[in-house]
């Protein structure tokens, strides 16, 4: 028989006057000691950074969000979307005699969307040899700081009687090693900085017990050693890494529902979780699904590219997910994800935040997302939180935030950050003189510290990057826009005319013609804008160090999704070729790529967490086929296949990971699914968003119009000189237009010398224009020399790749 238990006093076992549960008759006779040992226990780590669903309710009232992995709850956040409150919640079933069962270990887990248009998730968990099966549904109160856990257990098999314990592991005020917890009113409670957690069950519990993780009043050692709480400690009054444990009543199939709720002290958490159950599972799960209903109605619908078909689910699910990862106290702070890479091998403290944490990049990719979507009010709050909340007085944008604006401890400088909070705020049409004013304050600050950025997008190294060159021009292009619109015409010329040149001189900075790869290609960064040099490039995440020449990403796909290049550009094509054959990964999910060869950010072989040394592998990211379908959308192909595929990279709660394994299926990893990095990335379910918005509308609806305007013309022209040179120096061109430096020898443009005496450069420059320019020889310690003669004269043409070839006059 199926039975719900309910405790009897007040329907729930509330006490009226403290609002406690009356504790069910325990049927051991353990003894109770008043205080555990033990102190502090062993340390703390966060789970897995591979989420298997999350959610939280729509109403900004409700200030919780539940994680799942391994068939658990995982961290739990409150009461802002950077601050875990719990490292792991999960079942232990015994017989009480020999044999144990822990949910996370000895189950075959199950996730379902219990509906694709809410973020509620269904874990089903059954013993590996088929005595059991647990069933749990999530969703947290819209009107309360409490997760419900409504859940099942049938005993399958067997004729013993099994029995049931909830095991609960704390970081309450975000310190998993800062706990102190005990038993209260018949809860669960636990306190830590300024939050404190109370657990509860509908049905109320038996034994319970808490004690330090590691040591002998850690009720999982107790579980699994004697198959029962052996010893029944009465609280953990130092602070250390809790663990609570208590027994529920259980038949062979019985239902509860689990309350946990939250708040700023004891009362208030207890509060929570005895209010939650009164409200009821139903009625909550009601008003819950009811706010994503709504929240999905008022965007645009679903795509063609997905409309009816399976892949509208992902799509759904991916835009919630974005919404999810909103801060409900600072709006417009999305985090980039509810997790932590590898967290099972990190410290379970707040110095190691991991991706719950705002980075100005990833939330201008969700920005965009959400706009593309219909919900412009989500991405112009982000911009709000990028101008108000992140950026410095100099206009600089930090490597990324906690919710408050405080640092994490991460200090880089990456430019590409600096220059998204204009092209969103073009794309919004945000022109009012507040956000210019904001803004004015970013584009300075990349005219006097761009090109070379101090990082680039993967946060590694300082130089010349492709694609932060890319956003950086974008970014200075949306400026000059605004600043028109708001009457700063001088300054609207000097982005322009920056821009214009660092457009030009692309090539000259990052496209290589030597090193062992043998085609000319797009270098993944160029530490001096030097790319023929062969310098040195040494990453910190223990690949070592490489050849700049010989190091490649797609980054500079960002040149033709920005509406700095054409598709077709010739260099991008044979770059692509480049890294088709240093990056791509057929994986049974489809095409993917890695960031960049020898990148160590990632498992290593055998398959442990990545720790920063030698030995780690950069797996494929399915955000980067994402990037490489707007590509080919860009050149007029089909991109299905790339949506497609990173489809097929989600795991059964529709998240799709930071990255994928690419070995042979180990029994933890299977070949194209998530690596315990980060599932979901906030930036890859964006990207899945945009991907599918644009295959529908025909074109990259996240290309800013203003930079695509600007440069839906021009012709790229080579200018080769023959000249010779002593050692330490080269030969640059200058010349009358911006694009050429505007007879500035600072902003020269390097030729290459790959085919020395022949020196040549390619440059992007505008069509049908007449300018004049010359050679200039530049020497190790900067002496400029002219070469002799009068200006050169050219006008360019309409369209095309003209070359002008010239020998240096002495």
């Amino acid at each position: 028989m199926h039975r719900r238990i309910f405790s009897s006093a007040l329907a729930v076992g509330i006490v009226a006057a403290g609002l406690g549960f009356v504790p069910i008759p325990s049927a051991t006779a353990a003894p109770l000691v008043p205080l555990a040992p033990g102190a502090p226990g062993v340390a703390a780590t966060w789970t897995s950074g591979d989420k298997h669903g999350l959610g939280t309710a729509v109403s900004d009232a409700s200030k919780v969000w539940y994680t799942l992995g391994s068939g658990t709850t995982t961290e739990v956040f409150y009461p802002t979307v950077d601050r875990p409150q719990v490292q792991d919640l999960q079942f232990v079933v015994t017989d009480g005699v020999s044999r144990t069962y822990v949910e996370r270990d000895d189950t075959v887990h199950a996730t379902t969307l219990v509906d694709p248009e809410a973020l509620e998730y269904r874990q089903t968990d059954t013993a590996k040899d088929g005595s059991f099966r647990i069933t749990k549904t999530y969703v947290t109160s819209p009107g309360r700081q409490t997760l419900l856990i409504d859940t099942r257990f049938e005993q399958l098999s067997g004729t013993t009687p099994l029995h049931l314990y909830v095991l609960f592991n704390p970081s309450t005020g975000g310190d998993g090693n800062a706990n102190r917890g005990s038993t209260v009113d018949g809860m669960l409670t636990s306190q830590g900085g300024p939050s404190s957690a109370a657990l509860a069950s509908s049905s109320g519990f038996g034994d319970t017990t808490t004690g330090y993780s590691g040591t002998s009043s850690d009720p999982y050692r107790q579980l699994t050693a004697d198959h029962r709480l052996s010893t029944l400690y009465g609280a953990a009054a130092a602070d250390g890494n809790v663990v609570q444990s208590a027994e529920i009543a259980v038949g062979r199939d019985t239902s509860f529902t689990l309350a946990l709720g939250f708040g700023s002290t004891l009362d208030d958490a207890k509060g929570s979780a005895a209010g939650a159950l009164l409200d009821g599972f139903a009625a909550t799960e009601s008003a819950y699904t009811a706010g994503w209903h709504g929240y999905l109605a008022s965007l645009s619908p679903a795509p063609s590219s997905v409309a009816g078909t399976p892949l509208e689910t992902q799509y759904d699910v991916s835009v919630m997910t974005l919404r999810a990862h909103e801060d409900k106290t600072v709006r417009g702070a999305f985090v980039a994800s509810l997790s932590v890479p590898w967290g099972q091998a990190v410290p379970g403290t707040m110095a190691n935040p991991g991706y719950h944490a705002i980075w100005a990049r990833d939330l201008y990719q969700v920005a965009t997302a959400l706009l593309a979507a219909g919900d412009r009010a989500g991405a112009s709050r982000a911009l709000d939180y990028m101008l108000t909340v992140q950026q410095r007085a100099d206009g600089s944008m930090p490597h990324n935030t906690m919710v408050d604006g405080s640092d994490t401890g991460l200090t880089g400088i990456q430019l590409d950050e600096v220059a998204f909070p204009a092209v969103l705020a073009s794309m919004l049409g945000r022109s009012d003189r507040a956000t210019w004013t904001k803004l004015k304050l970013s584009a300075d600050y990349l005219v006097a510290h761009g090109p070379s950025t101090p990082q680039e997008r993967w946060e590694e190294q300082s130089g010349f990057s492709p694609s932060t060159i890319a956003a950086e021009i974008a970014g200075l292009v949306a400026s000059a826009d605004i600043a028109a619109t708001n009457g700063d015409r001088a300054s609207a010329t000097r982005y322009l005319d920056t821009a214009d040149l660092w457009r030009a001189s692309l090539e000259s900075w990052t496209v290589t013609h030597t090193g062992s790869i043998g085609t000319p290609h797009y270098e993944r960064i160029d530490p001096i804008g030097a790319p023929d040099a062969g310098t040195t490039v040494c990453d910190t995440n223990g690949a070592g160090c490489s050849d700049a020449r010989d190091l490649v990403d797609g980054g500079f796909l960002e040149l033709v999704r920005l509406g700095i290049r054409s598709a077709d550009d010739p260099t991008i094509a044979a770059s692509l070729a480049v890294v088709d054959a240093q990056l791509r990964v057929d994986t049974p999910s489809g095409a993917m790529w890695r960031r960049y060869n020898h990148d160590g950010y990632g498992e290593h072989v055998d398959g442990s967490p990545f720790n920063g040394t030698l030995g780690g592998i950069g797996r494929p990211w399915p955000v980067l086929a994402g990037e490489r379908g707007q590509y080919e959308l860009a050149n007029g192909r089909d991109a299905m296949p790339y949506l497609r595929s990173m489809a097929a990279t989600a795991n059964d709660a529709f998240m799709i990971p930071e990255q994928v394994w690419d070995a042979a299926d180990t029994g933890r990893f299977t070949a194209g699914e998530a690596t315990d990095s980060a599932a979901p990335l906030a930036w890859a379910m964006a990207q899945y968003v945009r991907l599918a918005q644009s295959i529908s509308a025909g074109r990259n609806v996240d290309t800013p119009a203003v930079v695509a305007s600007r440069y839906a013309t021009g012709v790229e022209a080579t200018f080769r000189a023959n000249a010779t040179t002593t050692w330490g120096e080269s030969i640059f061109v200058v010349g009358s237009i911006p694009a050429l430096g505007s007879w500035d020898t600072s902003k020269a443009i390097r030729l290459s010398s790959a085919s020395y005496p022949d020196w040549a450069v390619e440059v992007a420059l505008p069509a049908g224009v007449s300018l004049e320019y010359k050679y200039i020889r530049k020497s190790a310690d900067g002496t400029v020399t002219w070469e002799s003669g009068a200006n050169r004269t050219v006008t360019l043409p309409g369209s095309g790749t003209p070359v002008y070839r010239d020998s240096w006059r002495r």
